[in-house]
C-alpha cells in the first residue's frame, strides 16, 4: 500500500522483511483468508506451482510467521488437508496517533489487532523536546509492559496531523499544534528505540488501518472521514491510497458546505466546513447560544473533545437545543460528505475519531439519509455510511498497520495515487 513512505537508515531491525517477491504473495493471501487456507488452495488462488508453495510455507513456518492450524476435508474425494494461518505472534508493531488533544499508542499482533494500548493528553508545549522524550518513553513501556517478545517487534508507525515532511520524518507546522515546527519526530524516536520508524499523515493512516484491520478491503472506492479535534479526509480510489503530491492529502477545513439546511438541489448560502463544523468552533457557538455555560465560548481547540461531551450529555438528557446544535453540525458534515462521494463516485464512507464517538448517535442517520437522497449515482450503486469499526484509536492502529504493510505487504507496482 505504501511505497512512497521513506525512512532513514534502519538499525536494528528485528525481522527481515520478506525479501521474496513470492513470500509476499502467499502471506498475504494466508492474511486474507481468515478461516485458513490450504496449501492446494494457496497454489490455486496466486498461480504458483506447488512445489513453490510448499518452499515458500516451510520458509514462513520456520520463521514463525504462519501456523498449522488443523485439518480440512476437502469438497470431494482426497486427503484432509492442513489449514495455515497467520500467526498473531509472529510480528508486532507500535502505532503511535498524535492528535492536538491526546497522544494514542497501540500495540499490534500480526492481524492488526491491538494487543495492548494506552494513551495521555497532549502537553501544550513551546518546548517540544520534553514531549518527544515522554512518547519514547510511552513506547518503551508500552512494548515491555506487554509481555511481547521485543525481537517480534518490527518497527513503529506515528499519525500526525499535517503539514508534514514524510520523505525526512518531520512534522512541520500543524496549525493546531501550537509549538510543534520543524520537528524530526521520526528520527528522535528511531533513534531513541533502535527499533525502524515511519510517519505519514494521520487520516492517511486511518483508510490504511480500514483496509488492513477492518473491513473496508472489501471496498476499493472509499473515504474515511476523521472527526477530532480538527477534521480530515482520507481515500481509496480503485483500491490504492491517495497521498498527494506531498502525501499531505486530506485537509478540507475549507470544504465549501450549505449552511441552508435542506435547500433542494440549489443551496444558496455556503461557508468553510471548519468554520461551522469543527468540534471547538461548535462549543463556541453552543455558548452564544446559551446552551453551555459562558466560559465554553473561550474553548481551545485542544480542549474540544472534553468539552463535546458536556454537550452530549446534555443532549441525551434531553435538551432540544444541544440536540439541535448536533444534529446541525451533522448537517453540515453530511454536505461536505456528498461532495466528496459525488466528486469521486464512491460506494462506502467511513467515520470515526474521538468527536464521531460523541456525535454518531445523533449524526449516523442524518448523514446517511443526505447522502441516499442525493447521491448523483443512486440509481446505479449504493453509497454506504457509517462508523468505523477501530473506534478512536483507528489512527493509531493505522499507523502500527503502516509497519506491517511495509514489510510484509507485496511490492509488484506503485500502489498509491498521488492527486
Amino acid at each position: 500500500m505504501n511505497d512512497a513512505i521513506a525512512t532513514t537508515a534502519l538499525r536494528g531491525g528485528n525481522l527481515p522483511h520478506l525479501a521474496d517477491f513470492n513470500e509476499t504473495i502467499v502471506l498475504e493471501a494466508i492474511r486474507r483468508a481468515t478461516d485458513g487456507c490450504s496449501r492446494v488452495e494457496l497454489a490455486r488462488v496466486t498461480g504458483l506451482s506447488g512445489q513453490t508453495i510448499t518452499n515458500i510455507t516451510r520458509r514462513l513456518l520456520a520463521r514463525e510467521l504462519i501456523h498449522e492450524a488443523g485439518r480440512t476435508a476437502p469438497a470431494g474425494v482426497g486427503k484432509p488437508r492442513t489449514l495455515l494461518r497467520l500467526n498473531a505472534r509472529g510480528a508486532h508493531a507500535v502505532g503511535v496517533h498524535i492528535d492536538p488533544a491526546s497522544i494514542t499508542y497501540v500495540l499490534l499482533d500480526f492481524h492488526g489487532r491491538p494487543v495492548a494500548h494506552t494513551s495521555h493528553r497532549t502537553p501544550s508545549v513551546t518546548d517540544v523536546q520534553p514531549v518527544l522524550d515522554e512518547i519514547t518513553a510511552h513506547v518503551e513501556s508500552l512494548i515491555s509492559d506487554s509481555g511481547v517478545d521485543r525481537d517480534r517487534v518490527i518497527g513503529v508507525g506515528i499519525a500526525s496531523p499535517g503539514p508534514i515532511d514524510v520523505v525526512n520524518g518531520v512534522v512541520l507546522n500543524p496549525p493546531l499544534l501550537p509549538g510543534w515546527v520543524n520537528v524530526p519526530l521520526r528520527d528522535h524516536l528511531q533513534e531513541q528505540t533502535g527499533l525502524p520508524t515511519i510517519m505519514d499523515k494521520d487520516v492517511i493512516a486511518g483508510v490504511v488501518a480500514e483496509q488492513w484491520a477492518a473491513d473496508a478491503e472489501h471496498s476499493r472506492n472509499f473515504a474515511f472521514v476523521y472527526i477530532g479535534t480538527g477534521i480530515g479526509v482520507g481515500l481509496v480510489l480503485d483500491g490504492h491510497v491517495v497521498r498527494g503530491t506531498s502525501n499531505n492529502i486530506g485537509d478540507i477545513g475549507l470544504m465549501p458546505v450549505s449552511t441552508t439546511g435542506d435547500a433542494g438541489e440549489s443551496p444558496r448560502e455556503f461557508a468553510a466546513l471548519g468554520a461551522v463544523a469543527s468540534a471547538h468552533v461548535v462549543m463556541r457557538q453552543a455558548a452564544r447560544r446559551g446552551i453551555l455555560p459562558a466560559d465554553f465560548g473561550e474553548v481551545q481547540p485542544a480542549e474540544a473533545a472534553a468539552a463535546f461531551r458536556v454537550l452530549r450529555a446534555l443532549a441525551d438528557g434531553g435538551s432540544p437545543s444541544a440536540r439541535e446544535m448536533l444534529v446541525e453540525m451533522a448537517q453540515y458534515l453530511a454536505s461536505g460528505i456528498l461532495t466528496i462521494t459525488n466528486l469521486l463516485d464512491l460506494d462506502r464512507v467511513l467515520l470515526g475519531g474521538p468527536i464521531w464517538r460523541e456525535l454518531a448517535p445523533y449524526a449516523l442517520d442524518v448523514i446517511g439519509a443526505e447522502v441516499d437522497r442525493r447521491t448523483v449515482t443512486g440509481r446505479l450503486h449504493e453509497v454506504t455510511v457509517s462508523g468505523t469499526s477501530l473506534g478512536d484509536q483507528v489512527a493509531a492502529i493505522g499507523a502500527g498497520c503502516l509497519v506491517l504493510d511495509q514489510h510484509f505487504a507485496p511490492r509488484f507496482a506503485p500502489d498509491t495515487v498521488r492527486a
